[in-house]
């Protein structure tokens, strides 16, 4: 059983800036989604496969590590990769190295939709979130987001986060 902590109590100031990241992650992230839907069929998740799928060799990865690198559950990434499997966009097979894990393969059709996709998400990321602030700022945000990562994937360590 774990024991009960006594809460320690957000000041004001830290109560307004948690509640401003809260609507401003929720407000970008589906904006973001909404764009890629609209214009290209394609969900931000969709999209954060394709890109995680083309940073690797042979633009692949077992599917263990691509629910990881996307901090998504497994079963999340599965639907997700059946859904686009059934597009188009990538394939699923049995792992050459021991035949037990399943890798995941980008497409062509996929890498062209990525190349299609990319302009509209990164004038999304720039127009909602990085010009809207200084470079100091920004720079900040992402120590910060680092620090939160680093912390929450220490206590999983069995998630590979690439």
């Amino acid at each position: 059983m774990t024991e009960a902590r006594t809460a320690r109590w957000l000041d004001d100031g830290q109560q307004q800036s948690w509640r401003a990241l809260l609507m401003g992650t929720t407000l970008l992230l589906d904006r973001l989604d909404d764009d890629l839907r609209r214009h290209f069929d394609i969900s931000l998740t969709e999209y954060e496969i394709l890109v995680r799928l083309s940073e690797r060799d042979g633009r692949q990865m077992r599917m263990a590590q691509l629910a990881d690198a996307t901090a998504h559950s497994r079963s999340r990434v599965t639907h997700t990769v059946a859904r686009m499997e059934k597009a188009g966009l990538v394939e699923r097979a049995t792992s050459p190295e021991d035949g037990r894990g399943i890798v995941c393969s980008m497409t062509e059709h996929g890498y062209a939709l990525l190349t299609k996709v990319a302009p509209t998400h990164v004038n999304g990321v720039r127009d909602h979130l990085v010009d809207l602030v200084s470079d100091e700022d920004f720079a900040a945000l992402g120590r910060v987001m680092n620090a939160v990562s680093d912390h929450l994937v220490a206590g999983h360590p069995e998630m590979e986060m690439r």
